[in-house]
């Protein structure tokens, strides 16, 4: 409000800049709202794959916010203008995606205008004062100040969205920060790059070069979004092959969703990064694949009341056939590997056998009277089975998942 404001006030200064900049972040924002790729299967609520979802407009606002000088002359705009240019353009930008009825995220909007004013903040001041000329002129060190400057940004970006992301969804902060900071090498090394490369071509040559700086950008989220359309028809498609045991008759309907669901929350409550708990929600979703080979179907596809022998054998067998979608190989291994004693099992089987069971301790044709107690007697089985069967930690890590939400709902 100050910022819009101010420029209110003052006026808005060398208009030909902010307007040219301005349009570049509306219709970077619109398209990041369009082009968004369809949810993804499994119940996790989380965009697949991480990154830039708008590297278009997050290149011309940073590029604004770093413009010092326009044609060979200096500019006078300042820090309050860029916040105005920033809010008013993304504002612009997000009206043809809600006229479509496509759903925008406010939280990313007001990330863009932080990080935004941080660089405008650094930078701005010491422009308009000189100091930032008498330090380093025009040299090379200009271009590693920005870059720097830059990394910074792209740092405090990725602190705000896992603070975001942890205010949403009450995950633990470090593995989302974790995501993040990975996530920063890939689409938002283009966007810095091309974010020091446009201001230091608008300072010589002026205005036209800004759209064709932001063709590269174009061609990068257009493949973004074709990778990510990939990706959620390739989980589309894994969910499909999990449901073929429900087809059969051989589990419940939707129970590996369920589990799938549930096992990505304790992942995460866990600390598990992002792909392994890709590895995690596809191996949940195939986890009764091997039941399959069953001649009768197992009374609700309960198999945690099987002897060990046939848990193994149906263990196996499923891992057989997970290895014969192309999934990747350490998939496979959770599925194969999900009835071993919890000290031999990767770390995701044991999750993936702890809510299993859970699961069908609560729903299976066993359980008794209302849901919390059929819930707490489940949860002492378990705790009594952690000296060989069930990770006590994953079991109690469960326990506080339960405790607090179910599938990201609150109780």
């Amino acid at each position: 409000m100050v910022a819009l404001v101010w420029t209110e006030w003052h006026g808005v200064r060398q208009p030909e800049a902010a307007l040219a900049f301005g349009a570049l972040i509306a219709v970077g924002e619109a398209i990041r709202c369009v082009e968004a790729p369809p949810a993804l299967p499994g119940g996790s609520g989380v965009p697949d794959p991480r990154g830039e979802p708008a590297p278009v407009a997050a290149a011309g606002a940073l590029g604004y916010a770093l413009l010092g000088r326009l044609g060979g002359e200096p500019t006078t705009h300042g820090v309050l203008q860029v916040v105005t240019v920033v809010v008013a353009a993304s504002l612009a930008g997000l009206v043809a995606p809600l006229a479509l009825g496509c759903p925008v995220d406010p939280g990313h909007t007001a990330r863009r205008v932080l990080t935004v004013a941080f660089a405008a903040i650094c930078f701005q001041p010491l422009h308009r004062t000189g100091l930032l000329a008498s330090w380093l002129g025009h040299s090379p060190y200009l271009v590693g100040y920005l870059l720097a400057l830059l990394a910074l940004t792209a740092l405090c970006d990725a602190v705000l969205a896992a603070a975001l992301a942890r205010a949403r969804t009450g995950w633990p902060y470090g593995p989302l920060l974790r995501d993040e900071l990975r996530s920063l090498p890939g689409v938002a090394a283009a966007v810095c790059a091309t974010a020091v490369v446009m201001p230091l071509t608008v300072a010589v040559a002026g205005l036209w070069p800004v759209l064709v700086l932001a063709v590269p950008l174009l061609l990068i989220q257009y493949s973004y979004r074709r990778y990510a359309g990939i990706r959620a028809t390739y989980r589309q498609t894994i969910a499909s092959l999990a449901r073929s045991t429900e087809i059969a008759g051989y589990t419940p309907t939707g129970h590996a969703r369920e589990v799938a669901a549930l096992s990505r929350v304790v992942g995460r409550e866990l600390g598990l990064s992002e792909p392994r708990l890709t590895v995690l929600e596809y191996a949940a979703l195939m986890h009764d694949i091997g039941q399959l080979s069953l001649l009768d179907p197992v009374p609700a596809g309960a198999t945690e009341p099987l002897p060990a022998a046939e848990q193994r054998k149906i263990a196996l067998l499923g891992g057989a056939v997970v290895r014969q979608t192309g999934v990747p190989a350490e998939v496979a291994q959770v599925v194969e590997r999900q009835a071993d004693p919890y000290r031999e099992q990767p770390f995701a089987a044991r999750i993936v056998r702890a809510v299993n069971a859970y699961t069908e301790l609560v729903s299976g044709p066993g359980a008794e009277g209302t849901a919390g107690a059929a819930a707490l007697r489940a949860l002492e089985r378990l705790r009594l089975a952690t000296a060989r069967d069930f990770d006590p930690i994953v079991v109690e890590t469960l326990a506080t998942v339960l405790s607090r939400q179910v599938y990201g709902r609150p109780r």
